[in-house]
């Protein structure tokens, strides 16, 4: 009988969840933020690291419960019961492939910045196709090789950003950090869905959990590291881009743009080439963590039998890799960098809340599960935070974005409903 291989130690886990974060979203989205946020985009940024980390240290309290496959998923299937906890594991696996599928949007446009012609038309196919069947063979051949290439990956793409940062911090103009007006409420809201965007991915770092060493253990660590590293690099290179640029908001390639003030063409050259490794390592670990979500769904007896098999010879879910892999790169041909972003900004609010509610629930009554080894200090201040806001934050979405993400939860719930009674009943052992 094939299953998983526990193979990833926490500094697996922290490049996972590193790896996640820091994708193509902070090559790309600083105009963005700055649009929304002017002068005071980088105190925003700072903020919402802060708000993440109300929001991790929930997952670290319930990560230190389990050591199974699935991370929120399976936090809130056991803390509200089988049908809550499948919209919260559709809804993360939805956020995966959409995410993969904005990021390698986000890809061709990196390659843009040198050739044009990648934006479009085949060679912007061509890209995203040869891209998702390449990161799907590696994560069908074994979580190690997934695993050592997101390491790989993590190491190159932080490089030239510590680089960029260190040059950059010497023509830091504190003027134009705070000197400006304040956003209105609504904006404010709709800006802080757009860095939920900007910060997710350390959620996935517990959906390995079966594969994981020690995840009672490890996967707390790497949250709070995978937070901490995020926090300060995104926040010092929004410094460093706004102090060089006086319109960011103007720039499709902020960070590139701005490095090419800093050091030249060589500059704008090195960061564009760690914004397609980044943006790459980022898909190798949508493929992995996304697949294992549908793994555990269907390990549960959730979905279709098929989506939980294990490759005989690779011990990996090797259906759930394919199936992960084409969705993504459909959305990907099909849809434009940001809308998918912002679609996959409200599928992360679900999943956040319904954490923060599961470490109320489980502190109140443990649903048979272990005790914490990792218990947030301060009481339910930590998780009354995240709670409150996640669903504040939800304030801030478009009608557009309500609706994508009730028609995402009404897909989910017909797949529970049709999905044979008996799947539920039994777990998956083949």
């Amino acid at each position: 009988m094939a299953t998983l291989k526990r193979a990833l130690g926490r500094w697996d886990l922290t490049a996972i969840g590193v790896n996640q974060v820091i994708g193509g979203s902070i090559f790309l989205l600083p105009s963005q933020v700055a649009i929304i946020f002017g002068a005071w985009s980088a105190i925003a940024v700072a903020a919402m690291g802060l708000v993440s980390l109300s929001v991790a240290l929930c997952f670290a309290e319930l990560a230190s419960r389990f050591d199974g496959t699935g991370g929120p998923y399976l936090y809130t299937r056991t803390a509200f019961g089988n049908f809550f906890g499948f919209e919260v594991g559709w809804m993360q696996w939805f956020n995966r492939a959409a995410s993969q599928a904005s990021i390698m949007a986000g890809t061709t446009l990196a390659f843009g910045y040198y050739w044009p012609a990648a934006t479009a038309g085949w060679p912007r196919a061509a890209i995203i196709i040869v891209l998702a069947a390449a990161l799907a063979w590696v994560n069908v051949r074994g979580v190690r090789q997934g695993a050592i290439l997101i390491d790989t990956l993590t190491i190159a793409k932080l490089l030239p950003l510590v680089l960029f940062i260190v040059v950059g911090l010497t023509s830091v103009d504190a003027s134009r950090l705070i000197a400006g007006p304040l956003p209105a409420p609504r904006d404010a809201l709709a800006g802080a869905l757009l860095l939920i965007f900007l910060y997710g991915g350390y959620e996935v770092v517990p959906v390995p959990g079966g594969e994981s060493l020690d995840p009672r253990r490890d996967v707390p660590f790497a949250l709070v590291a995978t937070i901490f590293t995020v926090t300060a690099v995104m926040t010092l290179t929004q410094v460093v881009a706004q102090s060089v640029i006086s319109d960011l908001g103007a720039h499709t390639t902020p960070v590139a743009d701005a490095a090419a003030v800093l050091v030249g063409a060589s500059g704008a050259l090195l960061v564009g080439a760690g914004s397609i490794l980044s943006m790459t390592g980022n898909n190798a670990g949508q493929v992995l963590t996304g697949a294992r979500m549908i793994f555990a769904l269907a390990e549960q007896g959730e979905l279709p039998v098929w989506f939980g098999r294990i490759h005989p010879r690779y011990h990996t879910p090797a259906n759930a890799v394919l199936f992960t892999s084409v969705v993504a790169t459909a959305l990907a041909l099909s849809g434009s960098f940001a809308r998918l972003a912002l679609v996959a900004a409200l599928a992360k609010l679900i999943m956040y809340a319904g954490c923060a509610a599961a470490t109320f629930e489980l502190r109140r009554r443990s649903h048979g599960a272990p005790p914490a080894r990792f218990v947030i200090p301060g009481g339910p201040i930590v998780p009354a935070i995240a709670l409150a806001v996640s669903i504040g934050i939800g304030f801030g979405a478009t009608r557009d974005q309500l609706l994508g993400g009730f028609v995402a939860l009404a897909v989910g719930g017909l797949l529970y409903v049709v999905a044979p009674t008996q799947q539920r009943q039994l777990r998956i052992t083949n």
